[in-house]
């Protein structure tokens, strides 16, 4: 049946407004689901990270909170053990031997090391550092090894234990794990979560404590300090891997406390250390 040219025009305009409102009805169909798409895709990824295996992986090598701590500590109070070359406990400790230096005026001898004697300061820790620079971790447990067993136990080897055992924090410094496991490969005892009672009754026994030390006087981001006696007006005697000066001063115990709970909420990260059987 033939079809005269205004009715063909008009079936024409109709079938092409017809395409175009189905084209129409598409794009807005895609505009609507892209964002929800998008957004059950991310949370499947999300999903997926946080129970991969990987993520297991990661979470049962380090141990129990060991990755939430140190983030923490990074975003809050910027956890980098690192010591810039202009940095005053740099330029002051840089360039010196303390080669036979003991500390003798808190009950017991305790030997000192500095990660900045010029023997092993620029001796690489890891990848990407120095002992220098990054090796607080490794020169206090040099100081608490050997002055616990009476051995010479230098910054150089307990660097060298920390990078392989996997306690070195590339970037960073060292994890905080590092402390009681040399401390068990050494033979010594090590307890944790002390009370500020507890840290003074340690000294007192003649154990040495290791503390993380926050953004204060002793540090601009993360530090490992020795707390290595108390004296008879209860002030605190330290050996600082980073600053020999600070380590002939003696020290409020609410200071020590303030800075390092920091690091870990009340109650923060303190290692009493002592000869198996004391």
């Amino acid at each position: 049946m033939a079809v005269d040219p205004m009715t063909a025009r008009i079936l024409a305009q109709l079938a092409a407004q017809a395409a175009t409102d189905k084209r129409a009805r598409k794009n807005l169909l895609i505009a609507v689901l892209a964002p929800i798409v998008f957004l059950l895709v991310l949370i499947a990824l999300i999903v997926h990270l946080l129970t991969s295996p990987i993520a297991r992986f990661v979470e049962w090598a380090l141990g129990d909170g060991e990755i939430a701590a140190i983030e923490s500590f990074q975003q809050q109070y910027g956890y980098n053990q690192n010591l810039g070359i202009y940095d005053q406990d740099y330029v002051e400790g840089g360039g010196q031997s303390y080669e036979g230096v003991v500390f003798r005026d808190g009950g017991r001898e305790v030997a000192y090391y500095s990660q900045l004697d010029e023997r092993w300061a620029d001796v690489m820790y890891g990848a990407s550092s120095t002992i220098g620079r990054s090796g607080c971790g490794p020169t206090a447990m040099a100081i608490v090894i050997s002055t616990l067993t009476g051995e010479i136990h230098d910054p150089v080897e307990l660097a060298g234990w920390s990078v392989g055992n996997g306690y070195r924090c590339e970037g960073n410094g060292s994890y905080h794990k590092l402390i009681p496991s040399a401390a068990a490969a050494y033979g010594l005892t090590c307890e944790k979560d002390l009370t500020a009672q507890g840290i003074v009754d340690a000294l007192s026994s003649g154990k040495l404590v290791v503390a993380i030390m926050s953004e204060g006087h002793f540090t601009r981001g993360g530090h490992f300090i020795v707390l290595r006696g108390v004296t008879e007006e209860g002030k605190i005697l330290v050996a600082d891997p980073a600053s020999y000066s600070r380590s002939g001063q003696e020290w409020d115990l609410s200071v020590i406390l303030e800075e390092s709970n920091k690091a870990a909420g009340s109650g923060g990260p303190y290692w009493a250390i002592g000869r198996a059987g004391s």
